[in-house]
């Protein structure tokens, strides 16, 4: 029982539950997991199905490169961007690292592209 002349700072402390703290599996901090989970490269359904559609095909190095160059992007203001690479054309969001659409080469070189405030070139 209580002693009810026991101040209530006291009372609390003496009736405070532990929480069952649960360990991540991972060694990671959960700021990390966050932190990699918010700057993975994503392609949006519409993006994804026109890279079907239009056969176009780019090896991990080729993504990887992407994504560094949008993340440097975003760094420096961009927002929407440009990406040109040997086979592609892409339409992308710095912020959310994601991929909006794609055309091939040939496709671009008739479109007019809109909505945009800068360009990656990837020829090389």
């Amino acid at each position: 029982m209580i002693d009810p002349n026991l101040p209530i700072q006291s009372k609390l402390q003496h009736h405070q539950i532990q929480p069952n703290v649960r360990q991540p599996a991972r060694s990671e901090t959960f700021s990390q997991l966050l932190q990699s989970e918010r700057h993975q490269l994503t392609i949006s359904k519409h993006a994804n199905e026109r890279l079907t559609q239009r056969g176009i095909q780019m090896n991990q190095a080729e993504w990887n490169t992407i994504h560094e160059k949008l993340k440097e992007a975003g760094k420096k203001g961009i927002t929407d961007a440009l990406v040109v690479t040997k086979s592609a054309a892409l339409v992308a969001n710095t912020k959310n690292q994601t991929i909006i659409t794609a055309l091939n080469r040939q496709e671009a070189s008739s479109h007019i592209f809109t909505n945009i405030n800068g360009t990656i070139l990837l020829d090389s």
